[in-house]
């Protein structure tokens, strides 16, 4: 679901804010680098991102900023039959007349896993499927500034909420034990739809969430979707900068009315798109194209 990356010594000193691995469940291409290398201090992509997460009051006003205004457009939503959160083309029954739900994507969005991410970056690992298993059972994410509020503020207006995580089906227990914890709502095992979750009539595309998104539309009006990538919210065609680009500025109205994006700097599909997705180069290759993606114009 993610993969740390390193930067350059000089990089980080003057910068260090970028990304890691987002493709769910995808195992590190290459070898970890061994734990001497970490010991004295290599830099690492990740560094700056992890930190501002843990330690900046920015990041905790930027989550709770997203979370307070979308409390406040609650009932507007709930008033309006017409109020839908899923793009034309990914319902196939009409909202009219069903129950209200709420769309959350779970890592960084509704769980904040910067522990893990932190502990990547003190051994100068990369994400690989065990380590983030291993993390996701020891139950111990804590919630997202501000989204216990606004889930309980939800839940008292009787909208269910709906998880759409790309962690793997078979983490459903540990992952709905860690909400319950934590003081999240969780109707019953139905609101968790996983990464592997069948749907019928509906083939799924590696970590594609249309199948799922498709799916809660059945059952349910969407009032709001939240996320922390673009993937979350609509389906992209093409990871791509440009069609990424195009995605954001087809739906741009939505955003603070019925899609939600939440900040993570830490990881996400936005930074394989600038290397052609290709998690196979070796770590030096995939940091020679981002830094080439920069924007050094004035």
């Amino acid at each position: 679901m993610r993969q740390s990356l390193l930067f350059t010594v000089l990089f980080t000193a003057a910068l260090g804010l970028s990304a890691c691995r987002t493709v769910p469940g995808g195992a590190s291409s290459e070898a970890p680098p061994p734990a001497a290398t970490a010991a004295v201090g290599a830099a690492d992509d990740n560094l700056n991102a992890v930190l501002w997460v843990q330690r900046s009051a920015e990041y905790r006003a930027a989550a709770e900023t997203v979370y307070r205004a979308a409390t406040d457009k609650l009932d507007a939503a709930l008033q309006d039959p017409a109020w839908d959160a899923l793009v034309p083309e990914e319902r196939a029954t009409p909202p009219g007349g069903l129950p209200a739900a709420i769309v959350m994507d779970v890592d960084e969005t509704v769980l904040d896993n910067s522990p893990y991410q932190a502990r990547l970056v003190h051994e100068g690992k990369e994400y690989n499927e065990a380590t983030w298993d291993a993390w996701v059972r020891e139950e111990k994410a804590q919630p997202v500034p501000g989204v216990v509020e606004f889930a309980r503020a939800a839940q008292a207006r009787g909208v269910t909420i709906l998880y759409i995580s790309n962690r793997a089906e078979h983490l459903m227990g540990p992952t709905l034990a860690n909400l319950r914890a934590v003081g999240l709502p969780v109707k019953d095992e139905s609101v968790f739809l996983g990464l592997g979750t069948f749907i019928a009539d509906c083939e799924q595309e590696g970590s594609e969430k249309l199948c799922r998104r498709q799916f809660a539309g059945r059952s349910y009006r969407v009032l709001m979707q939240f996320g922390d990538q673009l993937g979350d919210f609509a389906q992209i065609l093409a990871n791509t900068p440009e069609a990424r680009t195009a995605l954001h500025d087809q739906h741009r109205a939505w955003f603070g009315q019925r899609w939600w994006m939440l900040p993570n700097p830490t990881y996400g599909s936005w930074e394989p798109a600038v290397f052609g997705n290709d998690w196979r180069q070796p770590r030096e290759q995939r940091r020679t194209l981002k830094r080439e993606a920069l924007d050094l114009a004035p």
